[in-house]
């Protein structure tokens, strides 16, 4: 639809009717891009970069802790995992069958690490008042190591078996012995050491915060800075088949906010724990709670600054880094290598699993059930992954899912809407379902989920007429064609809205508007059927303001909420009568001057009535219409009469009088002998009536001829003059 600059939207609640029209142009919503699509919900289902919506990874649940996160997690040789949680501070166990028990239950809050040495004991980091547990298969555990710092973060393994702590408040990495006794092996200048690998020469990486930066500490404790990234937090670090390392950083936006860390009274600010939008947040502080949604209080920009929140980094063994994928949106928490060598991301979004390559953009590869992936686990050839916001784990399938199914976004038609069909782009099994409401979310007044449509060339939406409508795609495994989902149309009439016009303007009396050329639209022509949600850019050059004398010129200001072109028509009326007559009809323009002559001398009202008939049936057009204030055309000049001049010692005064049948006397001027206009005002003072006197009193300067001009003006700026000769004496 070709609007003019004037036509905009306004997109609010309307009030329904039972015997509502609609606007003729339909509107096509298709979703067809990774980003259009990502605002849904998937369930069984991986998106691609370009958006085509396959079978995810069975994503089968093993275990529920009943505790709300899982902080940290390990898996032994024999096949089991070890989940450590918050905030009751416990261990749990869960066997290759998935069987799942408490391990142990320490006295601290939080287990932020855990690791597992050759033997099977395992070994677990608690904050606050950090201590490390050993705990044997048996479940009998005792204070391995207590640093005596106020965090642990992480642990690993060197490769001569001894522990390594990773610790916070002061930054320090502790290297312990089998009998628990250690030594700090490196004071860093950070404050927290939130992530611990050893790489295959035996060199230590270590994460940090809040710096963000990856050290390589030699096994003599030679620390150097092999990466510093323009995040807070090193979240999670993975070494590579080659022996590249995949960093995963956390900006302060995404987690709770801490500031940097440093000594207080009460303790020292730790990295960021866990969190995402809507779930709880937990800064550990000798431990201090806080619930809200999305970022706690604290000095943290929001996500809506348009920083990053998180990055994946890979690193060679120089240092030299690339980045692999990055969020403005999606805090991540944890990293892992599969077995094609793609890189595993877990995040805070939904809880989604994104999989991403060097060189490749990243695919949604499957969204779990809970708030956050928090930990990615390896038992022999078997991916477990550990989620937060509820802590639970899952096993990943090598195979696809039976069935999945993605849940579009709610579509907002902005007016109540007849549904029209749906189809879409795609092979294999797929059905495709929708549902309407009144309300922005859906509740339980919306519709309940139509009957499935199994053609891809789609159906009848048999929803009812409503503002919103979402759809719902299944798909199904088990055909000889894998289900792919390219794209999905569904195309709807909005109820057709009466024009309005807003505003009226009358401009100055000779005033003249003339169009100019306006620039070429590309691709130009009917917008018809065009997303109804879509508004032009189109630049609209004003008109050019000219003078013509008696020019009466009207400009307007209107809008259609369905978008529809307006055309509109000029009306005008006598001011004392109630019949209107055409005065110029079929305007696609939002202003029009009335010629000069094209009216009689007269006071008229004007009316302007827009209508949108060019994109309706006439049965279904609507118009709005308004008026003008009385509006006065005069285009015949004011009579103006003089008495005989009455001259006394060389000074003549002279008695004008100026008359108008139509408009007031406006102002009036004289001169004597051609010399410079001079103001007068009227005898009574004031200019205000059709019939005005004034007395121009003038000295002679001489006894010869003088010549005395007088002229008045009308309100509509026609000019009356007159002239007399007078003798000095």
């Amino acid at each position: 639809m070709r609007k003019t600059f004037l036509s905009i939207f306004s997109l609010s609640i309307i009030s329904l009717s039972a015997f509502a029209v609609f606007a003729s142009g339909p509107v096509f919503w298709r979703v067809n891009t990774r980003a259009e699509i990502e605002k849904g919900d998937a369930q069984g289902v991986s998106i691609a970069d370009n958006g085509t919506i396959t079978l995810a990874p069975a994503l089968a649940e093993v275990f529920d802790t009943k505790q709300a996160y899982v902080w940290s997690a390990v898996a032994d040789n024999s096949g089991n995992v070890y989940l450590g949680t918050g905030h009751e501070g416990r261990v749990f166990k869960v066997d290759a069958s998935g069987k799942g028990s408490l391990l142990y239950k320490t006295s601290e809050l939080d287990v932020m690490a855990l690791a597992v040495d050759r033997t099977g004991n395992v070994y677990a980091g608690t904050s606050p008042d950090g201590k490390v547990y050993r705990i044997a298969p048996n479940g009998e555990a005792k204070v391995f190591f207590e640093p005596k710092t106020k965090y642990i973060w992480s642990l690993a393994f060197d490769a001569q078996g001894r522990l390594l702590v990773g610790t916070g408040d002061k930054g320090v990495i502790f290297r312990v012995n089998a009998d628990g006794t250690g030594a700090p092996l490196v004071n860093t200048t950070q404050t927290n050491i939130t992530a611990l690998r050893v790489d295959p020469a035996g060199n230590i990486i270590a994460g940090t915060d809040p710096g963000g930066l990856v050290l390589r500490i030699s096994p003599e404790g030679k620390a150097f800075t092999l990466f510093d990234s323009s995040q807070r937090e090193i979240r999670d670090l993975a070494i590579g088949r080659n022996g590249e390392i995949y960093v995963l950083a956390l900006a302060e936006a995404a987690g709770s906010g801490a500031s940097n860390a440093a000594a207080t009274s009460g303790g020292v600010t730790p990295p960021t724990p866990i969190s995402d939008e809507g779930g709880v947040t937990i800064t550990i502080s000798d431990v201090q709670v806080l619930d809200g949604g999305g970022t706690s209080s604290g000095s943290s920009s929001s996500s809506s600054s348009g920083t990053t929140k998180s990055a994946l980094y890979r690193l060679d063994a120089n240092g030299a880094s690339d980045a692999l994928w990055d969020s403005k949106d999606a805090p991540a928490f944890a990293i892992s290598q599969d077995a094609n060598g793609q890189v595993l991301i877990g995040t805070g979004q939904k809880g989604r699993i994104y999989s991403v390559a060097a060189g490749q953009k990243a695919t949604l590869l499957a969204q779990s059930s809970e708030g956050q992936i928090s930990r990615f686990i390896r038992a022999g050839n078997q991916l477990y992954v550990a989620s937060s916001n509820l802590g639970k784990l899952f096993k990943v399938s090598n195979e696809t899912a039976a069935s999945g199914s993605y849940t579009s976004s709610v579509r907002d038609a902005s007016l109540t809407a007849a549904w029209g069909r749906v189809s879409w782009v795609g092979e294999g099994a797929i059905e495709l379902q929708t549902r309407s409401g009144n309300t922005l979310k859906p509740d339980s007044t919306w519709s309940d989920w139509s009957t499935a449509v199994t053609s891809a060339e789609g159906d009848a939406i048999k929803s009812p007429a409503s503002r919103y409508i979402q759809w719902r795609a299944t798909l199904k495994r088990g055909t000889s064609v894998p289900p792919r989902l390219r794209e999905v149309t569904i195309s709807y009439l909005p109820r057709n809205i009466a024009p309005k016009i807003t505003s009226i303007t009358i401009l100055p009396a000779g005033v003249s508007l003339q169009a100019l050329p306006q620039p070429q639209i590309e691709g130009g022509g009917d917008q018809a059927g065009a997303d109804g949600n879509t508004q032009s850019n189109q630049i609209v050059i004003p008109p050019r303001r000219v003078f013509q004398r008696g020019a009466i010129s009207l400009q307007w200001q209107a809008e259609d909420r369905n978008g529809d072109a307006i055309e509109y028509s000029v009306f005008y009326r006598a001011a004392n009568s109630g019949d209107y007559y055409p005065l110029k009809t079929a305007l696609r323009d939002n202003y029009f001057t009335v010629d000069a002559n094209a009216l009689p001398d007269g006071r008229y009202v004007f009316k302007i009535v827009a209508s949108d008939a060019l994109s309706n049936p006439a049965s279904l057009a609507l118009t709005d219409d308004q008026e003008t204030e009385s509006i006065e055309i005069d285009n015949t000049p004011p009579s103006v009469t003089a008495e005989a001049p009455k001259v006394a010692n060389n000074n003549a005064e002279v008695v004008f009088r100026a008359s108008d049948t139509t408009s007031i006397i406006k102002r009036a001027e004289y001169q004597l002998d051609g010399s410079g206009w001079k103001s007068i005002f009227p005898a009574d003072g004031i200019a205000d009536s059709k019939r005005e006197e004034f007395r121009v009193t003038v000295t002679l300067p001489d006894a010869r001829p003088h010549v005395i001009a007088f002229r008045a003006f009308d309100a509509n700026s026609n000019v009356g003059s007159a002239q007399v000769s007078v003798v000095g004496k």
